[in-house]
């Protein structure tokens, strides 16, 4: 007999309640999707998720007592099984970079058609990153700018000089883990994990984790040109 799925638990988080209200009556005509609740504030939505632990939360940037970033930050610490996606208007590299940085697990524009915010939900919680289809430009070339040595990070063979741990922990922050559950699926500890962080980015010259993320998925994607590209023996 096949067991029903249990809905994906929603919480929105924004201080424009018609922005709420739409995506809630957009949400409430899926059955796979529940809404159980809602914040107008960082700090309400810290509490709520505190209650609540909802799978995946839509986090307004820009409001009222803190601010969507900041509460991300927490809310991915303490309840690291939580995703929380970003929906804004703001499509600047500082904070699209800073919401990576502090634990986000995507990062949409309001501009998202509304018949696609289901489906991004249901990626973002099976663990996938999302970004509005403008973004993955912005942060290649955030990458290219703020790194002094590209060609030292545009192949594969690059994953040489990584051990077979931090190979496993550049693969999991490229799939959007935080340290928490990087620990978690390695059987490692959290300060064993930010070390490693730390070798590998002093290692490639990089500075942050998002631009270790961007990294490792170029390289994939160059080896897999590669190989495509390499002619088979008879």
């Amino acid at each position: 007999m096949m067991q029903s799925q249990n809905p994906i638990r929603v919480l929105l988080v924004d201080d424009e309640e018609i922005i709420r209200y739409g995506l809630k009556a957009i949400l409430q005509m899926e059955n796979g999707v529940e809404v159980v609740g809602e914040a107008c504030d960082g700090q309400a939505a810290i509490a709520l998720a505190q209650t609540l632990k909802p799978d995946v939360i839509l986090m307004d940037i820009s409001m009222p007592v803190l601010d969507g970033v900041a509460a991300t930050e927490a809310i991915v610490q303490m309840l690291p099984q939580s995703k929380v996606l970003i929906l804004t208007t703001h499509d600047e590299e500082q904070y699209l970079a800073e919401a990576l940085q502090r634990g986000a697990a995507g990062y949409l524009l309001k501009n998202t058609p509304p018949q696609d915010f289901v489906h991004l939900i249901q990626t973002t919680h099976r663990g996938y990153l999302q970004l509005s289809p403008s973004l993955g430009q912005t942060l290649l070339t955030q990458l290219q700018s703020a790194t002094p040595q590209p060609a030292a990070c545009e192949t594969a063979c690059d994953w040489q000089g990584a051990t077979p741990r931090e190979q496993e922990v550049i693969k999991l922050i490229a799939g959007g883990a935080n340290n928490r559950e990087i620990a978690q699926m390695l059987y490692i500890t959290e300060k064993t994990v930010k070390n490693h962080v730390s070798n590998i980015l002093n290692r490639m010259g990089l500075r942050n984790r998002t631009q270790l993320a961007i990294w490792a998925n170029r390289a994939v994607m160059n080896t897999a040109n590669t190989l495509a590209n390499t002619p088979l023996s008879a």
